[in-house]
């Protein structure tokens, strides 16, 4: 049974609303806490909040019970929002006085402290779906403190690319790392089910990783000497036999083990039989291209490899997007729809698909959390013919550039007035990209296209949690400045009665 938070507070401890923040402070966990506090202390906020909590987390039954799902949210966005690793939230939920006292820690007498698991396995109950209603709810309430009139909501659609936590793909290297997994998951089932034959395991994958770390080493001679092009040419060759040979020798013992225990086992070994005859296919398929470029000499079409960058990331994509300094990068492309505030309204992950398919999607659901959205600008990346088409049902500016030669339409299309409000603004939505890169987003940690989505949207949520706290921090410090002026105006009064 989950609480979404202990209602009963305990002596000493410090109310979430008097928790009080440095205004002028430039940290992020400041103004991210101080977020947070809003969302606490505003009845309505509080509301939905909890109750979008308690809809998608809380469990009924018997049993100890869970983490408070207040204590969920608050780790989960500071984790992401600083961009630390869960040791480092790990000692920061144990030790930091004022993530504690937002959990609701009596400060300096409750020493709980938080176990690795414990955090790993409660920040990942939270879903993509939760998040991004969670999200919803800020911007709106950031909306609310920065809007100044009923004005018209104005957004900017780009994408980056955020990269999976994957090293740089060559088959050899790929190889090894089916190998290596096949034979470690086969020798854990084997000790399970008193299976002998692997006792120079150890051994025998250091003698692959060695043999690989040779290949890798291998350059073809930049010799104009044709000779010397062959000699080289053949070494290359026998040491790239010598790893595949070592590699279908592991495979094929790695087959005999999982059938031995197949025949002895239940539902569970054939469970974890599944599990190693998936990297034992990808070892195969990567023995095939290994032979084929290496020993066959062949150039290996790009639609052969099946895509695959990574044995463990499998959705990670090779993407191209033409920066400088940048030729490639390894993960899934995000799309944002940013409002003028700096709010990201919307996102999506978008796998196998490009900017100009991603397009309607997000502008649909940007429509449909903040139907005042008026305006969006894009990139000429974006334009199809059709894609304007379905746009203009959608919001009634959708700046977007066209590729190539204007018609007469689209010149008077992108010279209005408020076409050119749009795509004038719209380098703005570099700022946001920037921000959430710096806070988290450049690179996933966490395992899966399930856990690549919820990293995403857990970024998109703390940032905008983050841009409410600053805004509140903005007003807090010009009522500071407002009344240090009242106050030296007053004391100069007094100075000038004094001396009359």
């Amino acid at each position: 049974m989950r609480k979404i938070i202990e209602e009963q507070m305990k002596l000493g401890e410090v109310d979430i609303r008097k928790i009080a923040f440095d205004p002028r402070s430039r940290d992020e966990i400041p103004q991210l806490l101080r977020g947070l506090q809003h969302i606490y202390c505003t009845p309505s906020l509080q509301l939905a909040v909890f109750n979008l909590l308690e809809t998608h987390l809380k469990r009924t039954g018997n049993g100890r019970p869970g983490m408070d799902l207040w204590k969920i949210l608050v780790l989960g966005v500071v984790r992401l929002n600083c961009n630390w690793d869960y040791d480092r939230l790990k000692e920061m939920a144990d030790n930091h006085s004022k993530i504690r006292e937002m959990m609701g820690h009596v400060p300096w007498i409750d020493r709980t402290d938080y176990p690795m698991q414990t955090l790993k396995d409660n920040v990942s109950l939270l879903t993509p779906e939760l998040l991004d209603e969670i999200n919803g709810i800020a911007v709106k309430a950031g909306q609310n403190l920065v809007k100044k009139n009923a004005g018209k909501l104005q957004g900017r659609c780009d994408s980056f690319v955020g990269e999976t936590n994957i090293h740089y793909p060559t088959d050899i290297n790929l190889l090894y790392d089916a190998v290596r997994k096949s034979v470690e998951l086969t020798v854990r089932l084997c000790d399970e089910c008193g299976i002998p034959g692997w006792r120079q395991s150890v051994f025998l994958l250091d003698k692959l990783r060695k043999q690989l770390h040779f290949c890798e080493k291998l350059k073809h001679s930049p010799s104009q000497n044709l000779e010397k092009q062959k000699l080289k040419t053949h070494e290359i060759k026998a040491a790239h036999s010598e790893y595949l040979e070592q590699s279908e020798m592991l495979i094929d013992r790695v087959t005999v083990s999982t059938d031995l225990a197949l025949k002895s086992g239940d539902a569970t070994t054939a469970g974890q039989v599944v599990v190693i005859d998936r990297f034992t296919a990808d070892a195969r398929h990567q023995i095939d291209l290994v032979t084929r470029r290496v020993l066959n000499g062949e150039t290996i079409p790009h639609e052969d490899k099946d895509k695959i960058f990574s044995i463990f990331e499998k959705h990670t994509e090779w993407i191209c997007k033409g920066k400088a300094g940048t030729p490639q990068e390894l993960g899934l492309r995000v799309g944002l729809v940013v409002d003028q505030y700096g709010f990201i309204l919307s996102h999506l992950v978008m796998e196998k698909i490009g900017d100009i398919e991603s397009a309607k999607t997000l502008l649909t659901t940007a429509k449909k959390r903040f139907p005042d959205l008026y305006s969006c600008s894009f990139d000429q990346g974006y334009w199809s013919p059709e894609n304007l088409e379905e746009l203009q049902k959608i919001v009634p500016v959708p700046a977007m550039m066209k590729k190539g030669r204007l018609s007469q339409a689209d010149r008077e299309r992108q010279e209005s007035e408020e076409f050119q409000q749009a795509r004038q603004k719209h380098s703005a939505v570099e700022s946001a990209i920037n921000a959430l890169e710096n806070h988290g987003l450049d690179r996933c940690p966490d395992r899966g296209i399930n856990g690549f989505k919820r990293y995403v949207a857990l970024a998109v949520t703390a940032r905008n949690i983050q841009k409410l706290g600053t805004e509140i921090q903005k007003k807090e410090r010009k009522k500071l400045e407002r009344s240090k002026k009242i106050k030296v105006g007053l004391k100069r009064k007094e100075q000038m009665a004094e001396a009359a």
